[in-house]
């Protein structure tokens, strides 16, 4: 559970700089292959992030990102 805790707070760390994150993104920078639950964890913790999804050719994929507002 500590290290998932981990990937939480780095996760939190990186969107706090306005910056999104994507799953291959959180993959290759924290070993997290479950880059949505990580997320889920946040809000449920009580942050307010956006899901905006991006399409890449024929495939498309979610990205997260820290809702200022």
């Amino acid at each position: 559970m500590a290290h998932r805790v981990s990937q939480c707070t780095s996760i939190l760390r990186y969107l706090e700089t306005g910056r999104s994150v994507s799953p291959l993104m959180a993959l290759d920078r924290w070993g997290c292959l479950r880059l949505a639950a990580r997320i889920r964890e946040l809000k449920n913790r009580g942050h307010r992030i956006e899901r905006h999804m991006v399409r890449y050719g024929k495939k498309s994929y979610a990205a997260y990102l820290l809702d200022r507002a």
